[in-house]
């Protein structure tokens, strides 16, 4: 079974994107090649910084996780990466 991970990634606008993969730095370094496999919403977006990021679980777990951390405001997004908050901390 894979290890699924969760990660926040800031643009150098400030905007924040969050993420699911099994392999963080693998799919970091896909967004700041601004390839094919890059999300389209980081293209053009850089620098990116990858500010935090934490095992999660299982798929299911991760997507659902992943939901719940986009319908945060800016500010609890950003309190979560200045305290390293866990998920269960939320």
């Amino acid at each position: 079974m894979s290890r699924w991970f969760i990660y926040l990634i800031e643009c150098a606008n400030g905007n924040l994107y969050t993420g699911i993969t099994t392999d963080v730095e693998r799919r970091f370094h896909e967004h700041r090649s601004n390839s094919s496999k890059s999300a389209k919403y980081l293209r053009g977006k850089g620098p990116l910084r990858l500010v935090w990021r934490q095992e999660i679980g299982d798929k299911s777990t991760a997507l659902k996780t992943e939901i719940k951390i986009k319908q945060l405001s800016k500010v609890d997004k950003k309190r979560i990466i200045k305290q390293q908050l866990s998920i269960q901390d939320i």
